[in-house]
């Protein structure tokens, strides 16, 4: 069993689409190790789709398919709900950062891979935050 798990903020997901290349490129070395994502990754994604990159939700589905075939899929669940709010509440993260971080948190994650949140962050002594385009 791999004892470390990581786990995938929507930005990296949505490099898989940039067109920059060393970006792109390196959002698909990182899905490429097992990454794990959550229903809140899937959500964010479809709105940044639709609205920014002007995706047809027939693309966006087909897409947000193919990475539900690679990536696992942490559900949101009550637990993950709450646990987000107190995170939101502990460490000043939004809502919509704080439930990905609480559901990379229940999948037992290690590493957070995202361009938005505090790099080299950790959260709750077991999941650190890293930026892989630095």
């Amino acid at each position: 069993m791999n004892d470390h798990k990581i786990f995938l903020d929507t930005n990296i997901v949505l490099y898989l689409l940039s067109e920059d290349e060393a970006k792109s490129t390196q959002a698909e070395n990182i899905i490429a190790k097992d990454g794990i994502i959550s229903v809140q990754v899937l959500n964010e994604f479809a709105s940044v789709a639709s609205r920014k990159l002007k995706m047809s939700f027939a693309e966006i589905r087909e897409f947000l398919s193919q990475i539900c075939m690679i990536c696992p899929v942490v559900p949101m669940t009550v637990d993950v709900h709450f646990h987000g709010l107190r995170i939101a509440q502990h460490y000043g993260y939004s809502v919509y950062d704080a439930l990905i971080i609480a559901a990379a948190l229940s999948a037992d994650c290690t590493t957070l891979y995202s361009e938005d949140m505090q790099n080299g962050q950790m959260i709750d002594n077991q999941i650190v935050i890293r930026n892989p385009f630095v």
